[in-house]
């Protein structure tokens, strides 16, 4: 599929559609015709669908925000099973604006110009296309491996540890990891990191932006500096550890697991406990502070 843009246009590729549970067609809705087309007039869904047939999709000119958002996710709003899904690649002959693939899980994503930031659950492999940049999810690389692609320095994967000290801010790292990875960020993140994460570990030695743990459902955020608001939030299990401040609505409609920090109040119906001495270990061993240090924090449940 190729589709020629005469202006940029958000939302190409988005497997989402702009979040379409939340808008409800307000923004936009899968029929409707990608705008700026020129020489044919595929609708978003036509994108999306071409994609999960395994087909590439070629644009020329510049691209929007939330390219490629979701990408390779059978999301269950729309009947699938949210299990990822092979899918084929995105090529973008121009630029592209911010949160480009956010929770994306498959495919590649190839861009000619510049990628703007934040960017999201993607890292940059060596491309095998010549005057493009390629990017994999990140989710995709600690769970599946490589495979024939490197990663670009200085990232570097060992095993299913990956060390990501690009310095690039990213959403949604880590997001719908199954496996038992570890993904460790050396700076900040910026929105929901390890949203929807079912297994692994992601570490942050910054600080975080808003929404960290969101939808956590299994594995472990630890976010060794401050945390904006809404940390936790629709929590179902796991584990969330703050070691900075955390700001307002820490496990808003929180379910389940288990919230680590100093310096909150909990939100009901979560309660506020001392740690114990497991959970003292515990803050201390994924912190890297003293255990008299771990003792500060309470234990959210």
């Amino acid at each position: 599929m190729e589709l020629k843009l005469s202006a940029p246009v958000d939302c190409i590729a988005d497997f989402t559609y702009n979040f379409y549970w939340q808008h409800r067609g307000s923004k936009l809705e899968p029929t409707d015709r990608v705008p700026h087309q020129e020489g044919s007039a595929y609708t978003y869904r036509d994108v999306v669908e071409a994609l999960k047939r395994g087909d590439d999709v070629y644009v020329s000119g510049d691209v929007g925000h939330r390219l490629c958002s979701s990408f390779g996710v059978d999301l269950h709003f729309f009947s699938g099973t949210g299990a990822t899904i092979p899918v084929g690649d995105v090529i973008i002959d121009g630029d592209v604006d911010t949160r480009m693939g956010i929770s994306m899980t498959a495919g590649a994503v190839y861009v000619a110009g510049t990628v703007k930031t934040p960017i999201g659950n993607v890292i940059e492999v060596a491309s095998d296309r010549i005057g493009y940049r390629k990017y994999r999810s990140i989710t995709d690389v600690v769970c599946n491996g490589l495979r024939d692609d490197t990663l670009e320095p200085p990232n570097v994967l060992s095993g299913t540890q990956l060390t990501v000290s690009d310095a690039l801010v990213r959403d949604t790292v880590g997001a719908r990891c199954a496996c038992d990875a570890r993904i460790c960020v050396e700076g900040d993140v910026d929105l929901s990191t390890g949203i929807l994460m079912r297994r692994g570990t992601v570490i942050v030695t910054g600080r975080a932006g808003m929404n960290s743990g969101a939808l956590l459902n299994g594995g472990t955020v630890i976010v060794r500096g401050d945390a904006d608001a809404f940390a936790g939030i629709d929590m179902k299990s796991g584990v969330l550890v703050i070691g900075g401040t955390p700001q307002g609505y820490l496990g808003a409609n929180k379910r389940g697991g288990t919230i680590y920090a100093r310096g909150a109040t909990a939100l009901p119906p979560s309660k506020a406990l001392a740690v114990t001495g497991n959970d003292i270990a515990l803050v201390s061993r994924h912190l890297g502070i003293s255990q008299l240090h771990a003792m500060m924090f309470k234990k959210f449940v």
